[in-house]
């Protein structure tokens, strides 16, 4: 692997990490929303990662120097029940009385934002790093 596939490696982990950021910021914005029916209410979503292994193995294989880095799947909904709170006074309220909020635990979250913040900036450091080897050995052939 040369050094230049490294800035593929943590680009597509920035872009999986900014991902992340993203969808848990969209689960704290939407934590506290009212729905008066369970279909119309907010689920938390996650995103579900994988290693490019098709590019792996094409890197195995033949040696081409292609890089591995993090795939985005896709994001999918939590399947965590519900917060059904039963209050007949609350204007969103069902016929039963019952309001439904989301299965979202801002504590989760917020513990799931500062580990993807922490990756994004791991990733910022090993892209730095590389490129501080890259201009230390371009020096080399100058003397």
């Amino acid at each position: 692997m040369s050094l230049y596939n490294v800035f593929d490696i943590s680009g597509t982990g920035m872009s999986a990490q900014n991902v992340r950021l993203n969808t848990t910021a969209s689960n704290i914005s939407n934590a506290n929303t009212i729905s008066s029916s369970q279909d119309k209410t907010y689920r938390a979503r996650h995103p579900v990662f994988a290693a490019e292994l098709t590019k792996a193995s094409a890197s195995q294989s033949n040696m081409q120097g292609s890089s591995v880095g993090v795939k985005v799947l896709g994001i999918v909904e939590s399947d965590k029940p519900l917060q059904i709170e039963y209050n007949p006074n609350h204007p969103s309220a069902d016929e039963n009385g019952y309001i439904y909020k989301p299965n979202v635990n801002v504590v989760e979250e917020m513990a799931n934002m500062i580990s993807a913040s922490r990756s994004y900036q791991t990733n910022v450091q090993v892209a730095d790093a590389a490129k501080q080897m890259l201009s230390k050995t371009l020096l080399l052939g100058q003397r």
